[in-house]
């Protein structure tokens, strides 16, 4: 942001030659004020943050486009994606009850940051502007923008292209009475569509803050995006201005993030704003799945995991690739050379080992071009089958359909293209969504604040793309929450009071989430379920609120024991009430004995807090109000190294209702956690690591030319956030001891504190962690592709090392033992002269 007048930036950046082109200009004060300017000179940016009036640089960066985890476009009702309850979502929470007595979010304005919507589908009233439910809107980008390209804004917010945006629209508005009996969660609401994203490829945040800034505008009363990245820290430009905008009493829901197989401490951003609503996912109580027909034997149909029939029209005998049915790495080798032609069979082969595709790899090499998958004990549920024809069955069916094989039983399937739908209890039906991306954020904040349904949701979809589909993400849970959100103001007003209580409403009333159906097993983590499911109904008709929602512990090396909070009576009569403490598992965020996260679900131990009260008992009368002191204590006999992160709830009972106050705490110091990667696990050598042009790595002293690729790269993990990211020159004399380095020359001599460094090369702050995903987040290159300081002073020709400081999550930026250091071996150069 920008203190003085943009001009007066200019001005200074042309006084020092540094050449910039204006792409966007921002002027809302109290919100954000600044400019988003491309550099001629990346290397410009440190000159930049120095000018008068420059109180943060940010890049600009990329936001990948929203992706629903299932996507199913339906063909009618008879298709067996559409759920069996339509509404099952609206009961569980409560909203079926406030429709009941005429709640539907008349006359609130929801701005939806997103797609774009196709506003001709006559469930979303076949029309935009004044009298239709979508009321107006804007495209900043057009349909050919994909995050790198230039944007072509149009008036028309229109899209037909890519769906998003009209699904999450339905969620919200869309009209009752329609051929598949569903309706929006707030259906009297008015839509405002601001499309960010093209048909395709991803978005940049300053296109984001934009749309946020015209939407408060605007007079929106609520903004929702169902959109965001992996980010950890609550620091990026659309986090920020997202929650002044809710310190204004708007409301904004934020999508959590679907990155649940990363593990703890991923939270997405957008979705970290501090004082925005970031919600989770919850699963649906059914799933509809395909039955197949077995013949030649008496048995019942065939449950496979796969929500259309698998395109097979012929009835075939099976095949198994081992009659062993504990096998436990079946079709992993390639397949002996006494296996028929397996084109004219359904192949039977056991989960376990290696990955599905290579297992349906190895069968197609063979012929084999329809699978079917048993299941070795890890779960029902749906798999990545890759371009193969494949799904997975339960373990018992596999293991009789082996049995029959082995018997020399005449055995074959068929897969019925209609009438074979069954709906089929999801295991884990009730429980939050496994994508649901962990918090908390790097820096201890609440993230994500609460759970809406999020799985299996039939819901609009652009006319000329099908008119409806059935989709699941936190895409989908996150306008249920903005439509909860417009029933809210339409009951209590839409005033700043209003708006600025509502998370604080919803978290204390929500309904709390188990890890799984298993008798004495845990309470979901709170970093995933968030306070737990919306309770509508109760979040808009009690009589009693209690503030704040959230206690936040800290790690222990920060901890705040003592908490305070308070119970007031808005109602008529005096209510009683008990305290009690509600423990959620404790969740175990790294793999014992290392710098990883465990992958989700992340595994929860029943080592619980202790919370003590001030009183267990209290009575509060008409328009009082009861303050109750908490002392929260860390559970013991955790280890710390797995950096375990406690939570639980403060549960607040009378003879009518509960309420709760959500706590969660890291049962360490997060100061200790390691930051950098320092392992040979992944690359096959101890990072960080220098490479040279051909990818080779580098240990001895090596000169660059900087001509072409002949440049050196910096090739390195983080195992953690870090708030600061640093590589400076040093002289190739020094040697320190730095934290990282295994070779014994860099193990002598003195401190980094202590070291001279020659002129930065390059800084970052507030980065994510790595993750063990094969997608780019997976490592981190920087290539120093010009002979030049980051200042844009140039690098003398000559020796150097390269000193890198990355600070720990908690550290002290003025405290070099806070960061985690590594010297490079010698670079020399020997660039060209002009």
């Amino acid at each position: 942001k920008i203190g003085q007048t943009h001009e007066a930036l200019y001005s200074h950046m042309r006084k020092r030659n540094v050449g910039f082109q204006v792409d966007k200009e921002f002027n809302s004060p109290g919100l954000f004020v600044g400019a988003a300017v491309t550099l001629q000179n990346a290397d410009d940016k440190n000159q930049v943050a120095s000018m008068p009036g420059v109180q943060a640089i940010r890049p600009v960066t990329l936001i990948p486009p929203p992706k629903p985890v299932f996507s199913h476009v339906v063909t009618g009702k008879s298709d067996p994606a559409v759920p069996a309850d339509t509404e099952s979502t609206h009961v569980i929470t409560g909203v079926d009850k406030l429709h009941a007595q005429g709640i539907t979010g008349k006359g609130i304005k929801i701005g939806i940051i997103d797609t774009g919507i196709d506003f001709t589908h006559p469930d979303l009233g076949g029309g935009i502007g004044p009298g239709f439910k979508i009321i107006g809107g804007f495209d900043f980008v057009g349909d050919a923008f994909n995050g790198s390209n230039t944007p072509v804004p149009d008036p028309s917010p229109l899209d037909q292209c890519n769906g998003h945006g009209t699904h999450v629209a339905g969620i919200i508005g869309a009209n009752p009475g329609n051929a598949f009996n569903i309706s929006g969660v707030a259906f009297d609401a008015s839509i405002t569509s601001y499309r960010i994203f093209g048909c395709s490829g991803s978005t940049t945040d300053d296109v984001i803050v934009d749309a946020l800034l015209r939407g408060v505008s605007e007079g929106q009363d609520i903004l929702t995006m169902s959109l965001g990245g992996p980010d950890g820290w609550t620091e990026n430009t659309a986090s920020v201005v997202s929650s002044r905008i809710s310190d204004m009493g708007k409301i904004v829901t934020i999508a959590a993030g679907n990155d649940g197989a990363d593990g703890m401490f991923f939270t997405s951003g957008p979705g970290n704003a501090i004082d925005a609503i970031s919600v989770a996912s919850l699963d649906n109580t059914v799933i509809p799945l395909q039955n197949a027909t077995v013949h030649g034997v008496q048995h019942d149909p065939i449950t496979y995991f796969d929500a259309l029939p698998l395109p097979i029209t012929d009835t075939l005998p099976i095949f198994a690739t081992s009659t062993n049915t504990t096998i436990d790495d079946d079709a992993c080798d390639p397949l002996p050379d006494s296996t028929p032609d397996l084109s004219k069979f359904i192949v039977i082969v056991r989960r376990g080992t290696c990955t599905f595709v290579q297992k349906l790899t190895n069968i197609a090499a063979k012929g084999g071009n329809v699978s079917l998958i048993y299941d070795n004990g890890n779960g029902f549920a749906d798999i990545d089958v890759g371009n193969f024809t494949s799904a997975l069955i339960q373990a018992a069916d596999g293991e009789f359909l082996v049995q029959q094989f082995a018997s020399g039983a005449n055995v074959s399937l068929s897969f019925p293209q209609t009438g074979a739908s069954t709906q089929f209890p999801d295991p884990t039906g009730g429980l939050i969504s496994s994508f649901t991306s962990y918090g908390p954020t790097n820096d201890m904040f609440f993230k994500p604040a609460v759970s809406a349904p999020g799985g299996n949701i039939l819901s609009t979809f652009p006319v000329p793309l099908g008119s409806f589909a059935v989709l699941s993400g936190t895409s989908m849970a996150t306008p249920f929450m903005a439509g909860v959100s417009a029933l809210l103001f339409g009951l209590k007003g839409n005033t700043p009071e209003v708006g600025r209580s509502a998370r604080d409403l919803f978290e204390t009333t929500a309904q709390l989430v188990p890890s799984s159906h298993t008798d004495g097993d845990p309470l979901q983590t709170v970093a995933q379920q968030g306070a737990g499911l919306v309770n509508a109904f109760q979040a808009l008709t009690t009589d009693i609120i209690i503030t704040p929602g959230e206690l936040l512990t800290n790690d222990t090396a920060n901890f705040k024991s003592l908490h305070t909070f308070k119970i007031k009576n808005t109602g008529k009569t005096a209510e009683s009430f008990k305290i009690s403490h509600v423990p959620a598992g404790t969740a175990i965020s790294l793999q014992n004995g290392t710098a990883f996260f465990n992958d989700g679900p992340v595994p929860l131990t029943s080592q619980f807090a202790t919370v003590k009260f001030s009183e267990t008992s209290v009575t509060v009368h008409p328009g009082q109000t009861q303050e109750i002191t908490a002392h929260i204590t860390p559970p013991s006999g955790v280890d710390p190294s797995v950096l375990p992160v406690f939570s639980g709830f403060i549960q607040v009972e009378s003879a009518t209702e509960t309420l709760h106050v959500t706590y969660l705490g890291v049962a360490a110091a997060l100061k200790d956690a390691r930051v950098v990667d320092d392992t040979d696990v992944f690359f096959g050598v101890d990072l960080p690591v220098l490479t040279d042009p051909a990818g080779d790595f580098l240990t001895n002293a090596t000169n660059f030319t900087f001509v072409g690729t002949d440049v050196p790269q910096l090739l390195m993990r983080l195992a953690f956030g870090t708030p600061l990211l640093r590589a400076d020159l040093v002289d190739p004399a020094e040697k320190i001891a730095t934290t990282l380095n295994k070779r014994a020359d860099a193990a002598k001599g003195g401190s980094a504190a202590a070291i001279k460094t020659l002129g930065s090369l390059f800084e970052f702050d507030f980065q994510p962690r790595n993750t063990d995903e094969d997608d780019g987040t997976d490592f981190n290159v920087f290539e120093l592709d010009t002979p030049v300081f980051a200042n844009g002073t140039t690098i003398p020709n000559g020796l150097y090392k390269i000193l890198l400081r990355v600070l720990k999550v908690t550290g002290d930026p003025n405290n070099e033992a806070d960061f985690e250091s590594w010297l490079s071996p010698i670079i020399g150069v020997n660039a060209p002269s002009s």
